[in-house]
């Protein structure tokens, strides 16, 4: 038969596929948007391959989903036998369906092999983001054994070339590093059982020349909060062939004959206009259609105090009141009782798994401290970390067995504890009543989530790998607390940000960036998160001096111009700071209150500049929300102007200097015409120039800072 085109269109992106009854899925097009497919129509991608000297007697356009071991120039999406039999796959088109313009679903098949495989794409005309599931169907009549499974195989532009990615470590977050993908490609493996401070699952696929704001970028995210692998290699036409899955342990995914597996959903962000532009699109992505707020929509995210570096795990009911009444004299919102609050937690060798509070210190629950926080204007937060255990706890005493591990051998601990096996449904049941038990005994309206080790020996009960299972079963749990409770908000935190990713936000409705307070390493820890997540959702605290994770001292200015481009929250103890300190904390907390609708509902764009200053900014309508900040010493003696491509064509703008932070690098009796100009009323500025020309700054010393506000003159 003859084959059709199909089409899914976005604002300035098609992707154009052709497909053959009973052939392969072919890709004819991924990019800019294309009105008009005559010559794609006319003539059919097999017609215009060349048949090389010393190559397969059938070369093929790129597919949508390649079989495995089957002669293709492409990797096959599945990698799966039958105790070692039909191990070679090769995918039909059986049916598909187009309901809309931008929704696509084909069904494919493997006669032989006896599977089946649909793959659902949808295009966001507004956002331009590409979203691919997949299921994996086993037909046969014996059990299928799945080694490997990406959603497709993606024909990414030919001028594509280069790979950025995140990785880091506990404290050291969303650093990036970019490199060529070369003749042989390129791929990346997490195998940790949490999304990993070391291998995010997320990426830009990018041209030689793309930079924030010129060329084409791809953003990558992988919604799932469990292993995974990335792959990019080129295909033998030229485009670049990009795979995104789970990664299974050995034998971990044995489907019985008529049992089904999905792929966690794959989201590409297509951008013409730097990695800015593909960011933006991975922003709008998570706003609409990943999160769901309790009552179907954001409120303003609430300052918050987390007790966890005033006090560690020291808890006793009246330093908290005497906390919480001095955090709400400064503004805070939210009061966050962290870890040490329940039986037995004086340090962090005992008592996970046993949540309910610990009589010692709270002889009453925690419903007077609640009552307390509640009267000072402010919510009661709650720490808990439900999926692990110490092995000394009532639970595990009584329950070893629900530990996750190989019985043969000596635990593996991670922070002196071990992992519970969620898919076991007593365990889950466990969790929930104890977690739906708290919510219900005190006004507790947010919890924070920990997680804080990589999984090991993950066996379940059978001895068989359990990662996949766990973070279905933890999928699970939080949704059922959520219905059962659906006016609380939960934070993923994860030893920081290592459980940082679309399929957990699914379920959560903020993300601990990082352990890591210290101003000057946040400023490259939250300019890493953002290049795949809004700052809404980018937890950002005000620490103490000097931070707990480096020993360095900031000013309390940076420490508190750094926050604010976040969800800011405040983890110090307050009492101890100065007057001054609190002064300047209280100003800065209210500027952030001022400011935060225009950063939470704002486009966001960053960048370097020449002279080293790392800046962002939030854009609305009306509003622009600028952070400046000096990490290190700039070069040279004078600050090269601020170029702002955000601003180009946009009018005219009040310029306000709304606070800053360290030293000027000029002489101390130079008086500034131009800085007094602009933290007084301000001064008029075009967008064109400020795109073109640049807003003039200051030389600045290491670690300072400015704030501007924009506003439409």
């Amino acid at each position: 038969m003859a084959p059709s085109l199909l089409r899914l269109q976005g604002e300035a992106c098609s992707v154009v596929l052709e497909v053959t009854p009973g052939g392969p899925a072919v890709w004819r097009h991924l990019g800019s948007r294309v009105d008009a497919l005559d010559l794609l129509a006319a003539w059919p991608g097999s017609e215009l391959l060349s048949m090389p000297q010393g190559g397969m007697d059938a070369p093929s356009l790129p597919r949508l989903a390649p079989g495995h071991g089957n002669g293709l120039a492409q990797d096959g999406v599945l990698r799966a036998h039958r105790d070692g039999l039909d191990a070679v796959h090769d995918w039909s088109v059986e049916s598909w369906s187009q309901p809309s313009v931008d929704a696509l679903s084909l069904q494919l098949g493997d006669l032989c092999a006896g599977l089946g495989l649909r793959i659902d794409l949808g295009l966001d005309a507004a956002t331009d983001v590409l979203r691919v599931e997949a299921e994996l169907h086993n037909r046969g009549d014996t059990e299928l054994q799945v080694d490997r499974l990406a959603a497709a195989s993606i024909a990414l532009p030919a001028e594509l070339d280069e790979v950025s990615f995140p990785h880091g470590e506990w404290a050291a977050e969303f650093q990036w590093e970019r490199r060529a993908v070369g003749n042989a490609g390129w791929s990346r493996e997490n195998r940790r059982g949490r999304s990993s401070h070391q291998a995010p699952p997320g990426l830009f696929v990018l041209g030689p020349r793309t930079g924030e704001h010129e060329g084409t970028a791809v953003g990558v995210q992988l919604a799932w909060s469990g292993n995974h692998r990335f792959a990019l290699e080129r295909h033998e036409d030229g485009c670049l062939l990009l795979q995104a899955g789970e990664w299974f342990a050995p034998g971990e995914i044995r489907l019985a004959p008529g049992e089904r597996l999905r792929v966690p959903p794959l989201y590409l962000a297509m951008g013409q206009a730097g990695m800015h532009s593909a960011t933006r699109g991975l922003h709008a992505l998570t706003r609409r259609e990943v999160l769901r707020w309790p009552g179907g929509r954001r409120r303003e995210r609430p300052v918050h105090l987390n007790t966890w570096e005033a006090l560690y795990f020291r808890h006793d009911e009246q330093e908290l009141r005497d906390l919480a009444s001095r955090a709400a004299e400064l503004g805070v919102e939210r009061f966050v009782l962290d870890d040490g609050w329940f039986e037995g937690r004086d340090d962090d060798r005992a008592a996970l798994g046993d949540w309910w509070p610990d009589p010692r210190k709270y002889p009453h629950g925690l419903g007077g401290l609640a009552e307390h926080v509640r009267s000072l204007g402010m919510e009661l937060g709650l720490w808990v970390e439900p999926e692990m255990v110490n092995p000394d706890s009532r639970l595990y005493r009584e329950h070893p067995e629900w530990a996750l591990g190989d019985a043969r051998r000596p635990p593996v601990f991670g922070r002196h504890q071990l992992v519970l096996d969620l898919a076991r449904a007593e365990v889950s049941q466990y969790l929930f009543d104890r977690l739906d038990a708290l919510l219900r005994g005190a006004p507790i309206s947010y919890l924070k989530w920990d997680m804080n080790r990589d999984l090991a020996q993950a066996l379940d009960a059978h001895g068989r790998p359990g990662m996949h299972a766990q973070v279905l079963a933890l999928y699970a749990l939080l949704q059922r607390l959520r219905d059962a409770h659906p006016h609380v908000e939960i934070e993923s935190c994860s030893s920081g940000g290592a459980r940082a990713d679309l399929g957990i936000l699914r379920h959560t409705q903020r993300l601990w960036t990082s352990d890591n307070n210290d101003a000057s390493s946040r400023i490259a820890i939250q300019s890493g998160a953002l290049r795949l997540f809004p700052p809404e959702l980018l937890g950002s605290h005000v620490g103490p001096a000097p931070a707990h994770a480096t020993g360095r001292s900031q000013s309390i200015d940076l420490r508190c111009a750094v926050a604010c481009f976040g969800h800011m929250g405040v983890e110090a103890d307050v009492r101890a700071m100065s007057a001054d300190e609190r002064e300047r904390l209280r100003a800065w907390i209210a500027l952030y209150k001022q400011w935060r609708e225009t950063i939470h509902d704002g486009d966001i764009d960053q960048g370097l500049s020449p002279s080293g200053a790392r800046w962002w900014l939030a854009s609305t309508a009306q509003r622009h929300f600028l952070c400046v900040f000096q990490p290190e010493a700039m070069p040279g003696q004078q600050s090269a102007p601020l170029r702002l491509p955000r601003l180009r064509g946009s009018g005219r703008w009040r310029v306000r200097l709304l606070g800053r932070a360290g030293q000027l690098r000029q002489r101390p009796e130079q008086k500034s015409g131009w800085l007094h100009a602009l933290a007084g009323t301000g001064v008029l500025a075009d967008g064109g120039e400020l795109a073109h020309c640049g807003l003039p700054l200051p030389a600045l010393h290491p670690e300072s800072a400015l704030v501007f506000g924009l506003e439409r003159a």
